[in-house]
């Protein structure tokens, strides 16, 4: 598939930049689709035609944009079959895990959002303020190619029901989501500039967005070394920024706790996406005397982690999505192993001869200091560490630059309720609840700053406006609706 337009101002226009960009499939390495990059030109063009259609959209009752919301979230499910092939060769995914979690969740957030429309809370009464939650205006959404639809939708669909204009860029890396989903956009016939699509580098193309003096908001999804630059660069104008970034998560096991259970979902969330999940618990921390138990059953649980052809049903783990990503995550065990860390599993185990495959891969005799425990690795790499004493534990699983989530395992909801409260991370999950796509997430220190999901998500694309009205207003107001 080749695809030279991109869309801007409600049609599919070719874009202007001068090269081609080949999209790799993960499991062959082999190309599946090109794109005709995007220029600054079509940069200036897209924001153009976003703030021409803010006035408009804006204007419109928030039930009327959730119309439109729900429109898109039925046009995506009729491409959800392109959508799940397309994720899990950019991605690496085995295909009957993407069909439900890169693809069916998204999906099931649109309807979320349209929803959530009637509960949300759009004016408030302060005294004799009226408080009116405002779009916050034009707003550039950069995602990363890891989960491609999930992380746009989490910002694009919040911000059309707050009633902003956007302009998305996705990642260069996977980009096939947000196409299909223009597609779905064009089909839903959203006004003409509501949502606009640019396909490029973040060097040029990203950069060329968070500058330009016409965004009032940028939502950026990644690195923490690139959320750092992506801030620097918006703080010239002082827009508005939303950060979701880096994490280290660890998971906490308390003595009485179900190990075995702790282990088996620890194991889950470490390799689900071969480990290219911001989120992912990373850390499996557990008492001294646990250690060895702990190691028996990995040991046992990682023989069913089977690699393979994405395509296949019986592939549980897939490839990273580059060579690139491949090299990055060799690198950081073999320095794990030169600092004196263990490996608990066989790295060499049935790797398949094509794709970009790292096996899953468990480390012991890790210490909090080692770069190990303290780096984002973003691939299948848990490490194994211990502690002696609550209070350690706590300090271990707190002593990263990280605080994205975490996991506590205790055994009972109340005692790991109480470790959780003291952990700094946002998003905790007890004794394996599962994940909650109405909750706030987001994290602290390096892992960003702002929340997406649910209500808390539309909160990110909303300033605030008071208007003092004379104390008789409110009077009138109710003696109207009285009569009425």
């Amino acid at each position: 598939m080749t695809q030279h337009d991109t869309f801007i101002g409600g049609i599919w226009r070719r874009a202007s930049g001068s090269a081609e960009l080949d999209v790799i499939d993960s499991f062959t390495e082999q190309p599946f689709a090109r794109y005709r990059l995007s220029s600054t030109d079509d940069v200036s063009a897209a924001v153009k035609s976003a703030k021409e259609a803010l006035a408009g959209w804006s204007a419109r009752t928030p039930a009327e944009r959730a119309a439109f919301i729900r429109k898109i979230a039925v046009n995506l499910r009729t491409h959800a079959d392109e959508l799940t092939e397309a994720i899990s060769r950019e991605v690496g995914m085995p295909r009957k895990l993407a069909a439900r979690i890169q693809v069916g969740a998204p999906i099931s957030a649109w309807h979320m959002y349209a929803d959530l429309v009637a509960e949300f809370e759009w004016e408030s009464r302060v005294g004799h303020s009226l408080v009116v939650e405002a779009p916050v205006g034009i707003v550039a959404c950069i995602t990363p190619w890891n989960y491609p639809l999930h992380q746009i939708t989490g910002k694009v669909a919040p911000a059309l029901l707050a009633g902003c204009t956007v302009v998305l860029k996705p990642s260069e890396i996977a980009p096939t989501s947000a196409f299909l989903l223009a597609k779905a956009i064009e089909e839903s016939d959203l006004p003409a500039g509501v949502f606009n699509l640019l396909h490029g580098s973040g060097i040029e193309i990203g950069e060329a967005l968070v500058t330009h003096p016409d965004i009032d908001m940028v939502s950026f999804t990644g690195s923490t070394r690139a959320g750092r630059h992506v801030a620097a660069l918006a703080s010239g104008d002082i827009k508005r920024v939303a950060l979701e970034l880096g994490g280290k998560s660890a998971a906490l096991v308390l003595p009485g706790a179900d190990l075995h259970a702790a282990v088996k979902a620890t194991l889950g969330g470490c390799f689900l996406n071969s480990g290219q999940t911001c989120s992912a618990p990373t850390r499996l921390l557990v008492p001294r005397g646990l250690v060895v138990d702990a190691g028996h059953l990995i040991a046992a649980s990682i023989e069913g982690y089977k690699m393979g052809d994405p395509a296949e049903p019986t592939t549980r783990l897939g490839p990273l999505v580059s060579s690139a990503q491949r090299q990055r995550v060799r690198g950081l065990i073999d320095a794990a192993l030169a600092e004196g860390a263990q490996l608990l599993t066989n790295p060499a185990a049935r790797v398949p001869e094509t794709g970009f495959f790292v096996p899953p891969t468990v480390l012991t005799g890790v210490t909090p200091g080692m770069a190990i425990a303290q780096e984002e690795v973003f691939g299948p790499v848990l490490v194994l560490m211990a502690y002696d004493t609550l209070d350690e534990a706590i300090d271990i699983a707190n002593g990263t630059d990280y605080g994205l989530a975490g996991a506590v395992w205790a055994g009972t909801a109340q005692e790991a309720l109480a470790v959780a409260r003291r952990l700094r991370t946002g998003q905790i999950d007890i004794n394996g609840a599962a994940f909650n796509p109405a909750a706030p997430f987001g994290g602290f220190k390096k892992s960003g700053v702002g929340r997406e999901n649910g209500r808390h998500g539309i909160e990110e694309f909303l300033e605030p406006i008071s208007i003092q009205l004379p104390g008789t207003y409110f009077e009138s107001a109710e003696a109207e609706t009285v009569t009425l």
